[in-house]
């Protein structure tokens, strides 16, 4: 693999053409299109794109999506105002402003078993039910992917040890495993099962039915779908533990990740995009408040393109760990009422792909 998506952390402190900043009067706008949307009762399934209309954001967002797309693979978007958002509603504008921009980008689309198109990323009473995945929680977060074309996160607030937020190019991982073990990489290229960890709808296996590649290649394109948590317990669930030569590969891909990352800082009103197929993202731990009324906090927006990378079977490769339950579902669809049926499979359990969900 060559081009911009694969880096390493030194490359990006260098070159730091993947930071943007809205201006003051962008911000401002941008509040007070917030503010009405809120006093017009329009919810999160009302605003699409087109919704804001503000002087040099359609310039600001072209050049990030570029970014994210076709270039590093990840950008972070400083200045959004949410330390000066107060009042009952804060959040509920802050939500306004996140999810306004974001579409302009591309679909929303629900992340957890409550079916929500934001999610609180907190250890706090605003997480909203997510199986038995550990968002939020203190942990260090290992290197990983999410299961949509993009993963945006915007920080509210922060924990107090401030805990950096790590990057690393899964594009410069594929390279380095390559040239050190290619056995190992062989077996990437295999890939696990994917546990749907307790998110599952009725009808649904509790795990993929088929392997999800670590890695695959269409004509010298290369992607990646890494999460070691759910592919250990995928494994686990049916019995059939990792083998040594399992657990070496994804030892390798952890530590080669870890050297090449980024360390990141992350404040309120910063958010950072990543394309989860050539960039992966975690964080160390965070220390936690008792007294506090809240400690980190943190909201996500996960987003499909509407032209996403070429990449071998789509049906696994981009839609065949999310498509489960209550995730994968389009605001629109959330908007018309989620299929009581839920998301339509071929004979082998892969997501149907290519159809609307709703009216099946």
């Amino acid at each position: 693999m060559q081009g911009p998506s694969v880096w390493s952390g030194a490359d990006l402190e260098a070159d730091r053409t993947w930071e943007f900043e809205l201006t003051s009067a962008q911000a401002r706008e941008l509040t007070g299109w917030a503010e009405r949307a809120l006093e017009e009762g329009r919810d999160l399934v009302d605003i699409g794109r087109g919704s804001v209309a503000i002087d040099g954001l359609e310039h600001l967002l072209a050049a990030l999506s570029a970014q994210i797309r076709t270039g590093r693979g990840m950008a972070v978007l400083h200045g959004l105002p949410v330390q000066e958002v107060g009042g009952v509603d804060a959040l509920a504008l802050i939500e306004r402003m996140y999810w306004g921009l974001l579409v302009q980008l591309g679909t929303g689309i629900t992340q957890n078993s409550d079916a929500t198109l934001i999610h609180y990323v907190t250890d706090g009473a605003l997480r909203p039910n997510q199986g038995t995945r550990g968002v939020g929680f203190p942990q260090k977060s290992s290197l990983h992917v999410d299961l949509t074309d993009c993963v945006s996160l915007l920080c509210i607030h922060q924990a107090e040890n401030d805990p950096p937020s790590w990057l690393a190019s899964s594009m410069a991982v594929h390279n380095t495993i390559l040239e050190r073990d290619p056995d190992a990489l062989e077996i990437l290229y295999r890939g696990f099962a994917w546990d749907r960890l307790e998110e599952h709808g009725a009808g649904e296996e509790p795990s993929t039915p088929y392997l999800v590649p670590v890695f695959s290649d269409l004509d010298g394109t290369v992607s990646c779908r890494y999460n070691r948590y759910w592919m250990a317990m995928a494994a686990k669930r049916a019995g059939t533990p990792l083998s040594d030569a399992d657990r070496a590969a994804m030892d390798l891909f952890d530590e080669v990740a870890h050297e090449h990352r980024l360390d990141l800082p992350f404040g309120p009103g910063d958010i950072q995009f990543v394309n989860n197929y050539t960039v992966l993202h975690g964080r160390d731990e965070h220390s936690v408040d008792p007294g506090a009324a809240f400690n980190r906090l943190l909201m996500r927006i996960w987003i499909d393109f509407d032209d996403a990378r070429p990449m071998v079977d789509p049906a696994v490769t981009r839609y065949g760990i999310v498509r489960h339950g209550n995730l994968g579902w389009t605001a629109d669809e959330v908007k018309r009422g989620v299929p009581a049926g839920g998301h339509q499979r071929q004979g082998d359990g892969r997501p149907l792909v290519g159809v609307v969900s709703q009216g099946q």
